[in-house]
């Protein structure tokens, strides 16, 4: 089993990273550089987080060996075990032989951070721009990361005069390497804590209210409104931009030198407004530059960010109404079913997307009304009572984990008691669970927030590639603090525990924080006190009666507006559902009259095709038969008709002669 652990988790986290991107992102229409750049950041630190374990149970055997085969001693600087066993060490099942993993945590490390700070910030100028060409694009995306990158230069070649310039310091390659890493750590560190601060409140806290039908129902309402609203904007915003691109399109004609940008905007266009400008454009008018004004190529570059990106706006909006009206509509669904005595659940509209026939052979309407009216709350509370109580342990460690004498961070009580008997299953899965809490506390907080439409994660593909590239930006800067996080709470980090052990493969490429005795002594180990003080505010939420005070409109259940909001948002979907209703109804209609006189109108139709065929055969045979018998009559017949024709007079016209009144018409003739 030596590196198959490694192994299967390598490819277990690759399916995972690309099943969210999936969910989020749009693999057909964004750019396929844009995917797989995402993709490989959300990739590196997924495996971060699942590999680091591992790393820790070979750590734990590492030092197990080292204490057997040498006699451990103190001061000497040879490596001294936490818990000297005289019995043989057992190799862990997941052991990863020994130089593979300082190879792969420099890889993965140093790949994550050029993608953060160098690759992804440019990636996201390059998918902003509105420019026409590959050059153009890289172009605008240098001059915009112009002073972004500026910026780190100007700052790192001021910290390079000064330590060359001032003879206290003797830094060699890897401390400055060291100090790199400690400044990138820095900054991940204050975000971390201010992320980590929201989850560990709100991931319970959405849980325990998920049990609650009637404020799921009403937030519900609540977000109607503020996305008709929105919807209202974007639909507004889109009719605006097709103006000015109608505009564009009509006064720059087919032989201009910038027609071929003009069709790359009309391209982005919907379908529905690409042809109306089709239908009013003539293209078979020449310009002139010296009696019209013509756009300049850089104004079209601006009108063409402004189309992908009100276009993304309208498409995004359109698709969350649909999925907010089904929630809403299920959400009911579950308020009536309730009180049902029949206990099966019966959804007022069928499902728009055929369901897999497993499902529905296992998940009968019983067992949905078993699950949705009567244990799915009561699940969600058990959970939300589950999570709290790590986030409990969670904020205590944060507090405590610098106290090695006694050892009160719960962490790492548990993995000292592990340690001792060597059970490395436990370690791995108590490891696991830990570093797996607390990743879901910052990555579902990086998710769930919006910056004004600057920054959104959407699902149901409708995240737009800046976004995308965004969240891979932040998950590359917090997943190494993070992970040193973890390490901290745990003591397998040395820097902690204050002890000459082996320390981890991940710490070691890492280098020793001793060269910054500041941030190792006290901005890591007293900044993550403030998780406390953060955890506090989201639980009065004091953040939300903020922006609520600054007109940003969210959801309090003691605010007016929100109540306003709340019968807003109940009303329209209740439009909704009676739209929804007769639009069944006709439809079922339409299939029962078809139903009951589908066979009717068949047989009339084939009637109707048997006597147009015996006509047609009968007229057949009357033209084959002699017709000397009625040549006289029809002669004679004809011959009368050339002589009326020919007794006829032709009549002159005169213009003077036409008169409105009929009588006058009769006595003139």
């Amino acid at each position: 089993m030596s590196g198959a652990a490694l192994g299967l988790e390598i490819v277990f986290v690759f399916f995972l990273a690309l099943f969210l991107l999936h969910r989020y992102g749009d693999f057909k229409k964004q750019h396929r550089l844009v995917i797989v750049a995402t993709l490989l950041a959300w990739y590196l630190c997924f495996l971060i987080v699942f590999i680091l374990p591992l790393d820790v149970s070979t750590t734990i055997y590492n030092r197990c060996k080292l204490a057997v085969n040498s006699s451990p001693a103190e001061g000497n600087g040879s490596y001294v075990t936490l818990a000297p066993s005289k019995q043989k060490c057992f190799k862990p099942w997941s052991y990863i032989p020994d130089g593979i993993m300082p190879i792969f945590w420099r890889v993965v490390y140093w790949t994550s951070q050029f993608l953060t700070w160098i690759l992804l910030p440019f990636m996201q100028s390059y998918a902003r721009s509105g420019g026409f060409s590959i050059t153009g694009k890289i172009k605008t995306a240098l001059i915009e990361n112009a002073i972004y990158y500026g910026t780190y230069l100007l700052i790192f070649g001021a910290f390079l005069i000064y330590v060359a310039v001032n003879p206290n310091f003797n830094l060699q390659w890897n401390q400055l390497q060291t100090i790199g890493i400690a400044a990138a750590n820095t900054w991940g560190l204050f975000l971390l804590v201010l992320l980590l601060g929201y989850g560990l409140v709100e991931i319970p806290r959405s849980h325990w209210n998920g049990a609650k039908r009637g404020y799921l129902l009403m937030k519900t309402y609540f977000k109607a409104a503020k996305l008709m609203t929105e919807k209202a904007d974007a639909e507004e915003n889109l009719e605006d931009i097709m103006e000015e691109v109608r505009k564009v399109s009509e006064s720059i004609k087919y032989n201009h030198p910038l027609r071929k940008c003009v069709d790359t905007i009309l391209k982005k266009c919907p379908t529905e407004y690409q042809e109306r400008m089709g239908r009013n454009m003539d293209d078979y008018e020449d310009f002139d530059e010296r009696q019209n004004s013509y756009p300049s190529e850089k104004s079209l570059a601006k009108l063409h960010k402004q189309v992908i990106y009100s276009v993304q706006r309208h498409r995004r909006t359109q698709v969350q109404w649909q999925i907010l009206l089904e929630q809403a509509f299920y959400l009911e669904d579950v308020a009536k079913n309730e009180s049902s005595a029949t206990r099966q659940f019966v959804h007022t509209f069928h499902s728009q997307e055929p369901e897999n026939k497993i499902i529905q052979y296992f998940y009968t309407p019983t067992v949905e009304w078993y699950w949705e009216c009567l244990l799915r709350p009561w699940f969600y509370r058990v959970l939300a009572v589950v999570l709290a109580t790590f986030s409990v342990i969670v904020v205590w460690s944060e507090c405590t984990f610098f106290s090695t004498k006694p050892v009160l961070s719960l962490f790492a009580v548990f993995i000292q008691l592990a340690e001792k008997t060597y059970n490395y299953i436990y370690i791995e899965m108590a490891c696991f669970l830990t570093i797996f809490f607390l990743s879901i506390c910052v990555y579902s907080t990086v998710f769930r927030i919006r910056v004004f439409n600057y920054y959104y994660l959407a699902s149901h593909h409708q995240t737009d590639a800046y976004s995308l590239l965004f969240s891979g930006m932040l998950f590359c800067r917090l997943t190494p603090p993070l992970c040193l996080n973890f390490l901290g709470l745990t003591h397998m980090d040395a820097t902690i525990s204050h002890k000459n052990t082996q320390p981890t493969a991940y710490t070691s490429i890492m280098g020793s924080m001793r060269v910054l005795s500041f941030i190792a002594d006290g901005f890591y180990i007293y900044y993550p006190m403030l998780v406390v003080i953060l955890c506090i505010a989201t639980y009065f939420s004091l953040g939300t009666r903020c922006l609520n005070l600054l007109g940003f409109q969210q959801f309090m259940g003691d605010s007016e507006m929100t109540s306003d909001l709340i019968d807003e948002g109940k009303e329209l979907i209740r439009r909704e559902k009676r739209k929804r209703q007769r639009q069944e109804e006709g439809e079922n209609r339409r299939r029962e009259w078809k139903e009951r006189y589908g066979n009717r109108d068949d047989s009339t139709r084939s009637r109707a095709v048997h006597t147009d065929q015996k006509e047609s055969s009968f007229s057949e045979t009357n033209a084959n038969r002699p017709l000397s018998k009625y040549t006289r009559s029809n002669g004679r017949t004809e011959r009368d008709r050339i002589e009326l024709l020919q007794d006829a007079e032709p009549l002159d016209f005169n213009a003077d002669s036409v008169n409105d009144d009929p009588l006058e018409s009769d006595s003139g003739r």
